[in-house]
């Protein structure tokens, strides 16, 4: 049995893990997060910036059994002399960026490094390392590159694009199936594959991926999937056991109509451990300026963290503090519209199975989402695309690329896709691409920011509605930052400044990573779309 003792730096003002570590006594270490196995440990050496990346310790490898590091940290680091950044490096494996070491030819195509790149980024299944934070997979999968040695929910769905254009058919097939293990062992899919991701998911892409691989193996994908289709589902819908107007229950909030919709929502509410020190600061600073209890912030953090936009000033009620974070007061106009997409696509297996009576069910939960995601997100006003504040009963004061997903998933009448049409190039189109928000906050999902899956969300959306010429506006942009990008570096990044294509893009908790899943399959589907044209015409 681990002895979990915390002595924590008085003036940091730190979480009490006791309750949660004290939880582990009577388990095994699989599946706990670091925080919870080394304890007071994990606190001092997050708390002593040994690594400029909090995302590196909560990652390392312990080289010997986790308890008996514990015990040795408690019997030496009272003694003189004792360094904590020598101890960890004694006792710890720390891991590597991926494809940080591989040499791109800058004189080939972009296409061609992508892939020569696809093998860098792919790890094969995984075996358990006792008291490091992987959960293994059993089945091969391709990661974004970088700090994120591991499989990301919703950046998958972007790289599948790219590898079905590569023809890589049988990696998309592995990566369902391990998202699918994911649902079987917790009920859901977290983050990534990592402990400290167990309390959150991402954005619901699954179905989208189950659709992607349909398309070229055949419906029968539906029916194989019915079942984590529908566990998902249950998962993002648990439903309130008071039925008063404005409740909200974890993931779902009921609207006084009966409209059910969702949020985002973490089941934890102490410090992130892969965040940990900007955590508690952020929570400081909450704190002193607004009185906020710390859980509350950290709560609002990590829900921001599970919409994948982390972060942008959309979660803020003040557009530039970040303490004014209130993430799970808001309805986020995106979420909802992938849960309506989720709830057809259910209809749909439910149909293929031979089920009319559930295909029904879910083809009129669908209807009311869609005419919820009308009553709204959507704002006369502005004739955009809006979230929801649901404790202020009014959308929010921010305007983002948010707005488009109604396009993407057809829920737009043509008056209103003509109105996101002009919103989209007069506020977000730059040199570059499009931006995120308009917002100079300094949070990476602002300006001056562009990200791959936002640039295919708008262009496939304005091709639904045969806006050709805006949507050609962006691939051509957008294409073109990236190549211009790779012949200057050899890079393909995660993020990219749409502004100033001669700078670098930048804010958020970690620098510019390079790799990168989403961007690759991105740019080939977006690409070949480009090219197939050009062919036709």
């Amino acid at each position: 049995m681990l002895n979990y003792v915390s002595r924590r730096p008085a003036d940091l003002n730190l979480p009490d893990l006791t309750e949660d570590i004290n939880t582990l006594e009577n388990h095994e270490l699989v599946n706990a997060s670091p925080d919870q196995i080394f304890g007071d440990l994990f606190e001092a050496i997050q708390c002593s910036h040994i690594f400029d990346d909090s995302k590196t310790f909560a990652d390392a490898i312990p080289l010997n059994d986790p308890e008996q590091i514990c015990a040795q940290y408690q019997r030496e680091k009272g003694q003189t002399g004792f360094e904590i950044a020598k101890f960890v490096m004694q006792h710890f494996r720390i891991p590597e960026h991926i494809a940080s070491t591989f040499e791109a030819n800058r004189k080939e195509s972009v296409s061609k490094h992508i892939d020569r790149l696809w093998p860098v980024l792919t790890r094969q299944p995984d075996q358990q390392e006792r008291g490091g934070s992987l959960i293994p997979l059993p089945n091969p999968y391709v990661v974004p590159g970088g700090r994120f040695r591991e499989i990301y929910y919703w950046d998958t769905y972007f790289t599948m694009l790219g590898l079905k254009e590569s023809g890589k058919t049988d990696l998309m097939g592995s990566m369902i199936e391990n998202f699918a293990y994911l649902i079987e062992q917790f009920g859901f899919i977290p983050t990534a594959n990592r402990t400290y991701y167990l309390s959150r998911s991402q954005p619901p892409f699954f179905s989208l991926m189950v659709k992607l691989y349909a398309d070229s193996e055949g419906a029968d994908v539906l029916s194989r999937y019915l079942p984590h289709l529908q566990q998902e589902y249950d998962y993002w819908m648990q439903t309130p056991e008071v039925d008063e107007p404005f409740t909200a229950y974890r993931r779902l909030v009921k609207l006084p109509d009966g409209a059910l919709l969702n949020r985002y929502w973490d089941d934890m509410d102490t410090p992130r451990p892969e965040s940990y020190i900007e955590d508690i600061e952020l929570g400081e600073i909450a704190h002193q300026q607004f009185a906020t209890p710390p859980r509350d912030t950290y709560r609002h953090i990590r829900a921001a963290a599970e919409s994948g936009w982390d972060f942008s000033s959309r979660w803020f009620a003040d557009k530039n503090d970040f303490s004014t974070i209130h993430t799970t007061d808001i309805l986020p106009v995106d979420l909802n519209c992938l849960m309506y997409f989720l709830e057809k696509t259910l209809a749909d297996a439910y149909l293929h199975t031979g089920d009319k009576k559930m295909h029904l069910r879910y083809e009129q939960k669908a209807a009311r989402r869609a005419l919820a995601i009308e009553t709204y997100f959507w704002d006369e006003q502005k004739h955009f695309y809006m979230d929801y504040d649901f404790k202020t009963r009014s959308v929010t004061s921010h305007i983002t690329l948010a707005g488009a997903f109604p396009l993407f998933f057809k829920l737009a009448s043509n008056h209103q896709a003509r109105f996101v049409k002009g919103y989209i190039r007069l506020n977000f189109m730059k040199s570059g691409g499009l931006l995120t928000t308009n917002v100079g906050s300094g949070q990476q999902w602002d300006s001056p920011n562009g990200w791959a899956p936002l640039q295919w969300i708008a262009y496939k959306g304005l091709r639904n509605y045969n806006f050709h010429q805006a949507a050609d506006q962006i691939s051509d942009e957008w294409l073109g930052l990236i190549e211009k990008e790779f012949k200057h570096s050899g890079k393909m990044l995660e993020k990219y400044n749409v502004s100033d294509t001669n700078l670098i893009a930048g804010g958020g908790e970690y620098e510019v990573q390079e790799g990168f899943g989403w961007t690759n399959g991105v740019y080939l589907r977006m690409k070949n779309k480009k090219y197939m044209k050009e062919i036709q015409a």
